[in-house]
């Protein structure tokens, strides 16, 4: 089975690229997903979160509070440092199990989504690394609108993560996303083609 992860700067539309591959029959694990429920219902981990970040870290209701965590995290280096130490080992350790269950299951192509794939380490793990990429005036307005957030503090979460450069200059493909949704939605079909025809059925 190819391995591919699938990154991108925040804004840069990752999540809308592997929706579009899902829809032409490619697995995609979201690791964002996986870490939302790692933080949710792995009883150590949240006690680190309670020790890191005090009782703020859960609403009223037990739910974890991301928009608090992320505002610590994004102004405070070593305090997203400590949080990364404590959430990525089991985020990936569950990758590695799901990836191995679809590979078991017959599936040809799997893709990992995740911000932090180059930052993490984690295309060590992987066959190839699609990055998606936008001008960042075009990344930070999807933002502003999506999150209902204000400009400085989108800016903010950009400088947390690898710049855009960083991550092209280590990237195996790069699909542009500033353009029409048609001309994504062809880049992704060639990518599916491609990669489908580099592992024949049956093999």
């Amino acid at each position: 089975m190819i391995r591919l992860g699938v990154t991108g700067g925040i804004g840069s539309g990752k999540s809308l690229v592997c929706a579009l591959f899902a829809q032409l029959g490619i697995p995609v694990l979201s690791a964002d997903d996986i870490a939302k429920d790692i933080m949710r219902n792995d009883g150590d981990v949240r006690r680190e979160l309670l020790r890191l970040f005090g009782d703020a870290a859960f609403s009223a209701d037990g739910s974890l509070d991301r928009p608090y965590i992320a505002s610590k995290v994004f102004s405070n280096k070593p305090l997203q440092r400590k949080l990364n130490a404590v959430v990525h080992p089991r985020v990936e350790k569950e990758l590695d199990r799901q990836l191995a269950e679809l590979e078991g299951s017959g599936a040809r192509v799997g893709i990992v989504e995740a911000a932090l794939i180059y930052e993490a380490g984690y295309d060590r793990r992987l066959d190839a690394v699609i990055v998606i990429d936008a001008k960042k005036r075009e990344r930070l307005r999807r933002i502003v609108e999506r999150d209902n957030a204000s400009p400085s503090e989108v800016l903010k979460r950009m400088d947390a993560q690898w710049s855009a450069a960083r991550k092209l200059a280590k990237a195996d493909y790069v699909v542009r996303n500033d353009g029409s949704k048609e001309d994504l939605e062809r880049n992704v079909r060639f990518l599916y083609t491609l990669f489908s025809h580099l592992i024949p059925e049956g093999s």
